[in-house]
C-alpha cells in the first residue's frame, strides 16, 4: 500500500476528524440540512439542549430531525447524573449518533444553572454524570471543555479533568483551545479574548494516547485545519462553518479520502428550497427561519450581496420560496 493510500485510510479512521461544533441559535435542524448537503461526513453536533427542556418540555421540538442529517450528535446541558441519564436515553431513542455533554458553555445563564464550564471544577460530577448516560446507552457518550477555567492556566488542570471523567466511561474529548472566563466576559468575548492554546490540547493528546482528542477555537482555514490533524485526531470547526458553510464542500476528499462534491452552489440552493417546500408543507415552517443560515453560501462571491438581500427581505416573506428563489438568481 503506497503512502497515499495509507494517508486516506488514516483519515477515516475516526468519526471526530471533521465535525461543525455545536453553537445556540445557529446550528438547529436547517442549519444542519444544509451543511450535511455540503459534507456528507462531517459530524454535525445540535444545538446545547438542557436536560429541562427535554424532561420538561416539548421533546419533539427539541429533536426532531431530518434523516439525511446523520451522522448527528445531540449536545446535552445539566449536571444532575439521573436527569443526564434520561435525556441521553431520549437521545438515542431518537436515533441521535452520539450524545454529548457541555462542559464548556460560559454565559451565566448557564453557570445559574450549574452546568456548562463550571462543571469544570467539579471533575467527579462530570465522571457520574458520563456514566450514568454511558450505562443508558449504546452511542458514544463525549464530553467538549474548556482548557482552563478563568486566569488560571495550569496543565494540571485540565490533564486531571480528563483523567477523572474518563474513569466514567468518556473516550472522546472536544476540546476548546480557550480559558472560559466565568465573570467579566460575555460567551461572545469568550470566544475571542482567552488566548488560544492548541499546545496544550496537543499535550493532552500526548498524555492521552488512548482517547480520541479533537480540537476546537479559532479554526478557519484548511491550513490551521491539516497542522493540527498533525497532533489531534480530530478538528471542530465554529463560526467559519457557519458564516462561510461552502467550505463544508472540501471536506469529504480533503479529510475522508472521499469523492468530492458535484453540486453546484445553486444546486445546493435549490435543494434548501426544496426542503423549505417539504418543512412548509409538513410543520408549516416560513421560509425565512430557513434561509437565515445559507446567507454565507455565496461568501466572497461577485453578487453575493444582493443575492443575501434578497434571501434576507422580510418583505418577501408572504412569497413561495420558490419565487424568492428566483428573484435571488435573476441578474439585476
Amino acid at each position: 500500500m503506497n503512502a497515499n493510500n495509507t494517508d486516506k485510510n488514516q483519515q477515516v479512521t475516526s468519526p471526530w476528524r471533521m465535525s461543525v461544533a455545536p453553537m445556540l441559535d445557529w446550528t438547529d435542524r436547517h442549519c444542519r440540512y444544509l451543511h450535511r448537503l455540503l459534507s456528507r461526513n462531517a459530524l454535525l453536533y445540535t444545538e446545547m439542549v438542557t436536560t429541562g427542556a427535554l424532561l420538561h418540555g416539548d421533546v419533539p421540538r427539541h429533536l426532531r430531525f431530518h434523516e439525511q442529517e446523520h451522522p448527528l450528535a445531540l449536545q446535552l446541558g445539566g449536571s444532575e447524573p439521573a436527569d443526564l441519564a434520561q435525556a441521553a436515553r431520549l437521545g438515542a431513542q431518537w436515533g441521535y449518533d452520539e450524545i454529548n455533554l457541555n462542559c464548556g458553555c460560559p454565559s451565566e445563564r448557564v453557570q445559574r444553572g450549574a452546568f456548562g464550564a463550571c462543571l469544570m471544577h467539579e471533575p467527579t460530577l462530570v465522571r457520574d454524570c458520563v456514566k450514568a448516560m454511558v450505562d443508558v446507552v449504546d452511542v458514544p457518550v463525549t464530553v467538549k471543555h474548556r482548557i482552563g477555567i478563568d486566569k488560571d492556566e495550569s496543565y494540571d488542570f485540565v490533564r486531571d479533568f480528563i483523567g477523572t471523567v474518563a474513569e466514567g466511561g468518556c473516550n472522546v474529548f472536544i476540546v476548546h483551545a480557550r480559558n472560559a472566563w466565568l465573570k467579566g466576559l460575555s460567551p461572545k468575548e469568550n470566544r475571542e479574548i482567552p488566548p488560544l492554546r492548541y499546545d496544550v490540547v496537543a499535550q493532552l493528546k500526548r498524555d492521552f494516547p488512548q482517547l480520541t482528542i479533537a480540537i476546537n477555537g479559532g479554526i478557519a482555514t484548511d491550513a490551521i485545519v491539516q497542522e493540527q490533524l498533525q497532533h489531534v485526531d480530530g478538528v471542530m470547526v465554529g463560526r467559519e462553518a457557519y458564516h462561510n458553510p461552502w467550505w463544508l464542500s472540501r471536506w469529504d476528499e480533503l479529510y475522508f479520502g472521499a469523492a468530492p462534491s458535484t453540486l453546484s452552489h445553486v444546486e445546493v440552493e435549490e435543494a434548501m428550497v426544496r426542503y423549505m417546500e417539504q418543512e412548509a408543507a409538513e410543520h408549516g415552517t416560513g421560509w425565512y427561519s430557513i434561509a437565515r443560515h445559507m446567507l454565507g453560501l455565496r461568501h466572497g462571491m461577485p453578487g453575493a450581496r444582493r443575492w443575501r438581500q434578497v434571501w434576507s427581505d422580510h418583505r418577501l416573506k408572504q412569497l413561495p420560496a420558490r419565487e424568492v428563489f428566483a428573484i435571488a438568481n435573476t441578474k439585476p
